[in-house]
């Protein structure tokens, strides 16, 4: 469904400039920005991803992965096709990039705002999730959607590259509960070579984001040779630590896939350094995913209680009280955890 587009600008000769992210666009009169899904047409920008939904599912909030949300809890979670990013080893290339969509033939299902809130409702789940795809880029929809799913009392969550704009994060402040972040290097160059981004405007969002009262859990998927030397992933935790040592930072193992077929999976050995780097920043949560269960359990940072039990996506078991550690009364930080 075509609809305008919000956050751009026109300039003369029908040309516009988009700032939705960061990579600010300047798009001539009939073509696409970078993601693929933003059209100018005679000098007004257009976004294709209106309405228009390629996944649609019932996921356990922890698939996200968000462990301080709600845990146990079920999130409608939603994505439109299209990205700014063209990661080598992304999991979602299916439909993250418009093209291998288009040729593999997948066809989104048109599906209103409150059609989108209704499912949420009657599936019982208690958020939004605007996933698999980047949000940012599904925008003007996300947004329309997050507005009816507060009326209704559902949280909204982004899982996101954070590569969208200031103008875009204070537009969607309000409606926006929390969100889970991909720092994927801590290097302005790997993110060029392997994204076409850069590392800058990510780091401001997850600042922001911060400033702005969202509530964050970081995401780094550990790539062999790409970013697990011990300088990168020390500095990806010491950044965590400046912005927030309550920010839970969740480890990833890569699995080969997309354009690194090819490359090996991540050792249990480099997950491990990265966790005991997050740790020697002082971060409070740091989870291992991808592996055996027990890096994905949720410990009290203060007496170093077993607080949530987890097995996959599944909670186990939870310890908490009004958002306490049982044991020795510690707050706990998240949203809604018990």
């Amino acid at each position: 469904m075509l609809k305008e587009a919000l956050l751009y600008k026109k300039l003369e000769d029908e040309k516009v400039s988009c700032y939705l992210c960061s990579h600010h666009c300047l798009i001539l009169d009939g073509r696409f920005g970078i993601c693929g899904v933003r059209e100018n047409k005679e000098g007004t920008l257009f976004t294709h991803a209106y309405g228009s939904v390629i996944a649609a599912h019932i996921d356990p909030i922890e698939k996200k992965p968000l462990f301080h949300v709600m845990p146990g809890s079920m999130s409608f979670s939603i994505a439109a096709i299209g990205c700014n990013f063209r990661c080598g080893f992304c999991q979602n290339w299916q439909i993250s990039q418009k093209q291998e969509a288009q040729n593999l033939g997948l066809v989104p299902q048109a599906m209103e705002p409150l059609e989108v809130v209704k499912l949420a409702r009657k599936a019982g789940c208690e958020s939004i999730s605007y996933t698999y795809t980047e949000p940012s880029i599904f925008f003007e929809y996300a947004l329309e959607i997050a507005k009816l799913a507060k009326e209704q009392g559902l949280l909204n969550i982004f899982v996101t590259n954070g590569y969208m704009t200031k103008e875009a994060l204070e537009m969607i402040k309000p409606y926006l509960d929390a969100a889970n972040v991909d720092l994927k290097f801590f290097k302005d160059d790997s993110y060029k070579k392997v994204c076409n981004a850069r590392l800058f405007p990510v780091l401001e969002s997850i600042k922001l984001m911060h400033a702005m009262g969202i509530w964050q859990e970081i995401t780094t998927l550990v790539v062999p040779t790409l970013n697990d030397s011990q300088g990168e992933l020390e500095d990806i935790a010491n950044f965590i630590a400046s912005v927030g040592i309550e920010m839970p930072w969740h480890i990833s193992r890569f699995h080969p896939d997309y354009k690194l077929i090819d490359n090996e999976p991540t050792s249990v050995t480099s997950l491990k350094l990265a966790e005991s780097l997050g740790r020697k920043a002082n971060l409070r949560y740091v989870y291992l995913g991808n592996i055996p269960p027990e890096g994905e359990n949720t410990y009290c940072y203060k007496c170093g209680k077993l607080l949530i039990k987890r097995f996959g996506f599944e909670v186990l078991e939870q310890r908490l009280k009004d958002s306490k550690c049982s044991y020795c009364q510690t707050k706990i930080e998240g949203l809604y955890l018990d």
